[in-house]
């Protein structure tokens, strides 16, 4: 009796101290019922880029009631209204360096869906304070930055997240399972295809410039890329044509698309790449030649080594601009090719895999062949929406403790790829001397040293030039 009164003494001397302190930390057990979410599994969220998808992506945070969105960041304050109004107790700032700056003790996670030119730059100053961060697609804008952001993650110990959604959806989990069991055999070749741009491309920039209005701020918006003149339509998304900004039909479509083959096979580093580009006509004679915007159209073929899960190489082929592969014997003459527009074809030793955007939809060809296989990976609790609050949890439990579909790990390799895609579409339609030395080239790709082996002219695009003062320094 004497010992248990002395430690009840003592354990109401602690807790009368305590008290007289203030909780600064309540442990989750005991405010968790009654729907209560302690202060430990609040995840504080800042935002850069809050107009458009980047109000998406917020308003899908703070569905997962574990989101406190603490922080908005917008260059352009009429992109930003609706976004702001929803959280009208949210500090805004134009400038996400100001708002690290000031606010980074306050910050535990980064929103970013801003253009392609800023992902690097935002995302690695976030990482560099610690913070989790969650980035729009495709992860960056150069190949080199796509292999710091890969690096990054693994030093700063972050929680990462690509926005591609589709890689949360079931489809892709359910193909896996099925090359795993055997299905369609060894595969071998795989198509991707797109009806993108659905945005101006392959045309000249224009030389009418046009005020900037009053509530976008022109320097941020430009960021690392050049310094040029506002023009008309620009923003907020015409910008995907320009390779200044944007990476084209790849950038827009490739992460949804070549994610599926990606997850399935346990693709990582391309070998070889080449590419055939479409142009289109100013007039009757004369063929346009405009190497700021990106083409109308491409074709590109990729050489992926064999993997864990291949037998040999795997060949990549790529299409956009309404160009399709050939349809496949099995396929009915009237049965929908892919979901229309866009589509992803594997094809096997025993058979052909057929699915829509996002690995959507898969069936196996001809479609009447119906084949059922033991679920062996977890899905994703609400599927492509579940990808916003898949990332919060692992946020609030901290790195490497809980899975996420699109993790840098992932996610970069599968962006340098895409992005090497791009390299040999700007390597086709390089002008030299009036000739373009680049076309009709297979480029093969050192994936150590980063470059391209065979065709120097085209690295200069591995690793574009910073407008001055908005360098990444980051030594890989």
């Amino acid at each position: 009796m004497m010992k248990e009164t002395n430690s009840s003494r003592r354990n109401f001397i602690k807790s009368a101290a305590l008290a007289a302190a203030g909780f600064m930390i309540v442990p989750r057990h005991v405010l968790g019922g009654n729907g209560f979410i302690a202060p430990s599994d609040r995840l504080s969220i800042a935002g850069i880029g809050v107009g458009g998808k980047g109000h998406g992506d917020i308003m899908s945070f703070h569905k997962s009631g574990k989101a406190e969105i603490a922080f908005l960041c917008d260059v352009d304050d009429r992109r930003a209204a609706g976004t702001v109004k929803n959280f009208p107790k949210a500090k805004y700032y134009k400038d996400y360096r100001e708002m690290l700056d000031k606010e980074h003790k306050h910050i535990d996670a980064v929103s970013i869906s801003t253009p392609d030119h800023g992902h690097a730059i935002q995302t690695l100053a976030a990482m560099e304070l610690g913070k989790h961060v969650y980035v729009q697609k495709p992860l960056t804008h150069d190949v080199w930055e796509a292999r710091v952001l890969t690096e990054a993650a693994k030093k700063y110990k972050v929680v990462t997240q690509m926005g591609n959604q589709g890689a949360s959806n079931d489809g892709p989990r359910e193909i896996r399972e099925w090359y795993e069991a055997g299905l369609i055999g060894d595969v071998h070749t795989i198509y991707c295809w797109t009806d993108r741009p659905v945005w101006p491309s392959g045309i000249p920039w224009p030389t009418q410039t046009a005020p900037v209005p009053n509530e976008l701020d022109w320097d941020l918006w430009l960021g690392t890329a050049p310094n040029k003149d506002y023009i008309e339509k620009l923003v907020p998304f015409n910008w995907r044509g320009w390779w200044d900004y944007g990476t084209g039909a790849l950038g827009d479509m490739g992460c949804h698309l070549l994610e599926v083959p990606f997850s399935t096979l346990g693709l990582q580093y391309i070998k070889d790449v080449q590419a055939t580009v479409g142009t289109i006509y100013v007039d009757e004679f004369k063929r346009g030649y405009f190497p700021e915007s990106c083409p109308p159209s491409s074709h590109v073929t990729m050489t992926f080594p064999k993997t864990e899960k291949t037998s040999g190489p795997i060949t990549l082929h790529w299409m956009d601009g309404g160009i399709q592969p050939a349809r496949p014997d099995e396929l009915e003459p009237n049965e929908v090719f892919g979901d229309g527009g866009n589509g992803i074809l594997f094809v096997g030793t025993k058979g052909k895999l057929l699915a829509d955007t996002y690995g959507d939809n898969a069936r196996l060809l001809p479609t009447t062949r119906k084949e059922s296989v033991e679920q062996k990976y977890a899905r994703v609790p609400g599927k492509a929406s579940g990808h916003y609050a898949q990332w919060v949890e692992a946020c609030i439990a901290g790195y490497g403790n809980m899975e996420v579909s699109a993790p840098f790990e992932i996610s970069g390799p599968l962006t340098e790829a895409i992005l090497m895609a791009n390299l040999a579409i700007r390597g086709a339609d390089l002008k030299v001397d009036n000739k373009f030395p680049g076309r009709n080239l297979k480029l093969l790709w050192d994936k150590d040293q980063m470059k391209v082996t065979n065709f120097d002219l085209v690295n200069q695009f591995v690793k574009r030039e910073y407008r001055q003062g908005w360098d990444i320094n980051y030594n890989i």
